[in-house]
């Protein structure tokens, strides 16, 4: 593998050229007197040569040289997040959907936790594509990624999505996934608004050894790029004749991962494969072939030779946490001490135990559980390969387990049909309905002091139902379904599926939709407006947020150090998630899993601005105290302030899209996040679309930021209102009374006026 970090030009669609390699024959051979200006300006004609310019340049209302304002296609939403998304848009005035929305149910569909909240929801959501003309899947038909993939991408679209692994690139079309504000400006006509994304070419060759699969493929790109962020909200592009060795089920489980690489989005170019594919879903309308001009410029570029990959590992407790399964193999103790020392630090509890050392038995790792689940996991061709390589081999020890969620009802109809059900079955495999619940901690739990091994998208140490603040941890590696099946038919001791002999039988697909057919409610332009939404009585409105005042005044109530903080350990995923349509009950949960201690300390601070608000009542203690130590420093006026709560971060925002890790904060009082860094673009926005800051401070001043400073910004909303873009802060902290600066980077004036305004429904409330 090799990385390029300086532009570079796909000519002909085959050869990568760097500003290096100007003189090499092929690249004069095409460009001419042209290559010294295309890579000094992003936006000359070789630029518009990528697949990812073509589209969203199709997409674009406005564009300038810094910006583009986007409409999409289609809409996607899940269980989790449909819910407040549609509770927001309602306050903007919303009337009908403009374009498909598509509802589906895949992330809360057991209704265990909670009694009948998830049900409820499930209710409401058939009401919502009734009133406004959606798309409703039911439970168990599809996981959302999957129903998309078969019913809707098609090439040169785009599909906005309220789930980070929104990425449909291998189909041509461009999916993102983003925080669920970002949908609400959607349904309510607004658009996208970004600066013009980095476009990263991925440059396949060679063909993929048997036993090696797309998880692989993709533990191996997010090992190269993760670390440096060097495909950070970019897009990745993927070119070069490696691309036709894949199969289209293939491509689609390595592009549902890119999401791990924290781009933006992701394309490929597309062929044959991909015609055939979407005639057999029954689309074949809407292919069109993509691919590079004839000189395409890229801000970067990393090479792929497929026949080099190896079966890979994620170990816990991250996917970016990659080895060769053969190098753990061969030094187990190193590797796996040193994947636990860097978890325990990630969990950041010194009384915890877990072990991963005691996964090794006499040389070999030992694994508890596998799982082939969800949109990177949960494909026809994937389920077939494990098929394959259990074979008629004996059964599973019951040291062992192994559960398989077919992504779709189309997917275990085809499974049934071909008898490769009955095959798993027989081998010990426990087959499930289409359901993300693996992926996210709601569905295979791991025991205690277990390790699970999956071919899903992620293994956070907060994500997989393990609860650390109870003592329970589990662990969880990621890798492609067909090392796990051999693992499986192993006993459980780790195998890479190329130690195996093993015939792969053709893969023969027959796309059945009867069940969508029967069950799938399609409302796309039949809005029925009269229909009475049902309101169970779990699901409450969002609480009124006040618009920004003069000065605020905040108090940080959580200091984490950690190198990335991810959305699971701002707000718990697995059975939490089933609080999500009451905000004030799931907001008591915000950090729960990282630091406990913020909820008491953020509504303290929340009733600080209680009693502020309403001069009549007695003070609150903690308020004259507040004032007490303003009074000290020459900041007694809290008249045009005020007083929230503040979340201090190196690098937040890493994984899902789910806006509740940002609106629980607001719930809770929360005005601001002070970071070195954002992990994504989407997190970022969740933060403003919720009227909570941004803010970025130099690394030299993270110790200056512990729990309980103060931060005064006086004439923050008239800075503002200027375009300000540095603010001074007063910090008061039990160390020190000295003034801190920090900075809103890159905030655009839409940014700027939901800011002012508190929140994004303030903002359409306001009638902007």
């Amino acid at each position: 593998m090799r990385r390029y970090d300086v532009p570079v030009h796909l000519v002909d669609g085959l050869h990568l050229v760097t500003h290096e390699e100007k003189n090499d024959t092929v690249a004069t051979t095409y460009l001419g007197n042209h290559f010294g200006t295309s890579l000094s300006n992003r936006h000359d004609f070789s630029y518009r040569g990528t697949i990812a310019h073509q589209i969203l340049a199709t997409h674009a209302v406005h564009t300038s040289e810094e910006s583009l304002s986007i409409k999409f296609d289609a809409l996607a939403s899940h269980d989790i997040t449909y819910v407040g998304i549609i509770q927001s848009a309602r306050h903007g005035g919303l009337t009908e959907f403009p374009v498909p929305y598509i509802l589906t149910n895949c992330h809360n569909s057991l209704c265990a936790v909670g009694g009948t909240i998830n049900e409820d929801d499930h209710i409401f959501g058939l009401g919502i594509a009734k009133k406004y003309g959606g798309i409703f899947v039911p439970a168990f038909q599809a996981v959302i990624h999957q129903y998309i993939r078969e019913m809707h991408a098609g090439c040169n679209t785009m599909i906005l999505g309220s789930d980070s692994h929104t990425r449909y690139g291998a189909l041509g079309c461009m999916g993102i996934g983003e925080g669920g504000p970002e949908l609400v400006k959607q349904v309510l006509g607004r658009t996208y608004d970004i600066p013009w994304p980095k476009v990263i070419a991925v440059y396949l060759e060679g063909a993929p050894l048997p036993g090696v699969g797309p998880q692989d493929v993709a533990l191996a790109l997010i090992r190269e790029v993760f670390h440096d962020g060097f495909a950070k909200n970019a897009i990745l592009e993927f070119v070069g004749p490696g691309i036709a060795s894949l199969s289209v089920d293939f491509r689609n489980s390595l592009d549902a991962m890119t999401t791990e690489t924290t781009c933006l989005s992701s394309v490929w170019m597309t062929d044959q494969k991909v015609q055939e594919y979407l005639g057999t879903h029954g689309r074949a309308h809407e292919f069109a072939s993509l691919k590079p001009g004839l000189i395409a410029r890229y801000d970067g570029a990393v090479r792929m030779d497929l026949s080099e990959i190896r079966p890979m590992i994620a170990l816990p407790f991250h996917p970016s946490n990659v080895y060769a399964i053969e190098d753990v193999q061969n030094n187990p103790h190193d590797i796996l001490q040193e994947a636990q020392e860097r978890g325990l630090e990630q969990l950041d509890r010194k009384d915890l135990r877990f072990s991963l050392l005691d996964k090794i038995n006499d040389g070999r790792i030992m694994v508890d559980q596998g799982s082939v689940s969800g949109c990177a996991g949960g494909s026809f061709e994937n389920i077939c390969a494990v098929a394959d390589i259990l074979g008629d081999a004996p059964p599973m020890t019951d040291s062992f387990w192994l559960s398989v969620y077919p992504a779709s009802q189309p997917i275990n109809l085809a499974l049934m049909r071909t008898g490769r059900a009955s095959s798993l079955a027989r081998a010990g495999v426990s087959l499930h309905p289409a359901f993300c619940g693996p992926c996210f901690g709601a569905g295979d739990t791991p025991g205690n002091g277990c390790l699970s091994i999956r071919h899903a998208t992620r293994n956070f140490p907060h994500r997989e139902g393990s609860k650390p603040q109870q003592g329970q941890v589990s662990m969880v590696a990621l890798m492609d379904a067909r090392s796990i099946a051999a693992t499986a038919r192993n006993g459980g001791r780790l195998t890479a599926a190329t130690e195996l002999a093993v015939t792969y039988s053709p893969v023969d697909y027959d796309f059945d939709a009867s069940s969508y057919k029967s069950r799938v409610y399609q409302g796309f332009r039949k809005a029925l407006p009269e229909t009475e939404l049902v309101y169970g009585p779990y699901i409450a409105d969002w609480p009124r947020f006040s618009s920004l005042p003069q000065d605020l005044i905040l108090q940080v109530a959580a200091s984490i150090h950690d190198p990335v903080t991810t959305t699971d350990e701002i707000i718990p995923s697995g059975e939490i998630s089933s609080y999500r349509s009451n905000p004030e009950k799931f907001a008591e949960y915000t950090l729960s899993r990282k630091v406990p201690q913020y909820v008491g300390r953020a509504k303290a601070i929340r009733e600080m601005e209680r009693s502020r608000q309403n001069p009549t009542a007695q003070a609150d203690g903690e308020i004259v105290n507040l004032t007490d130590r303003l009074r000290m420093v020459g900041e007694s006026s809290l008249a045009h302030a005020a007083i929230g709560s503040v979340i201090f971060a190196r690098k937040p925002g890493d994984g899902s899209a789910r806006e509740q890790a940002a609106s629980c904060q607001k719930v809770l009082g929360g005005w601001a996040n002070i970071a070195g860094e954002y992990a994504t673009k989407r997190y970022r926005s969740n933060l403003i679309n919720w009227g909570i800051f941004p803010f970025i401070v130099n690394p030299e001043d993270f110790a200056r930021l512990p729990v309980g400073t103060i931060l005064v910004l006086r004439g923050l909303r008239d800075a503002l209102v200027q375009g300000e873009t540095q603010f001074e802060a007063l910090l008061v902290s039990q160390e020190e009374n000295s003034r801190l600066q920090v900075s809103l980077p890159g905030l655009s004036p839409t940014e700027r006026d939901i800011l002012l305004s508190g929140c994004l429904m303030n903002y359409y409330r306001d009638g902007n």
